[in-house]
C-alpha cells in the first residue's frame, strides 16, 4: 500500500522534528502551531481538546477518518500538532477522502 501525500508530509514533519504528538505535548506548547490533526475515532474529550487547541493557536483543524496511528507512526496517538508553516499548507492543499477540514458544529 502506497502512502498518500498527506502521510508523506507528516513523515517529513516527523523527520524534521516539527510535529508534536499527544494532547500533553501540545498543551505544553506556547505558540508556533499551524495545524491540528485529530483521529476521528478519538474519545470525546480528545476531540474537545482538539477544538480548544484549534482556538488557542488560531489554526485549522483536520479530522483523519482512518489510518491516523500509522500516519504518525505511533500506536495509541489520537492527536498531533504540525509546527511547520509550509508543510501545514501543503497538507491543507492535499486533503483527500481520508482527511477533512473541520469547520465547526457538532463533533
Amino acid at each position: 500500500m502506497s502512502k498518500g501525500k498527506i502521510e508523506t508530509y507528516i513523515g517529513f514533519c516527523i523527520k524534521s522534528g516539527k510535529i508534536t504528538l499527544g494532547s500533553g505535548g501540545i498543551y505544553s506548547l506556547k505558540s508556533g502551531v499551524y495545524l491540528i490533526i485529530v483521529d476521528a475515532e478519538a474519545a470525546k474529550n480528545t476531540q474537545k481538546l482538539a477544538l480548544k487547541f484549534k482556538n488557542r493557536f488560531s489554526c485549522p483543524l483536520i479530522v483523519c477518518k482512518s489510518g491516523f496511528e500509522a500516519a504518525v507512526n505511533k500506536s495509541g496517538c489520537k492527536i498531533a500538532a504540525i509546527r511547520d508553516r509550509e508543510l501545514s499548507k501543503a497538507i491543507l492543499t492535499s486533503l483527500d477522502e481520508t482527511y477533512e477540514l473541520y469547520f465547526g458544529g457538532d463533533r
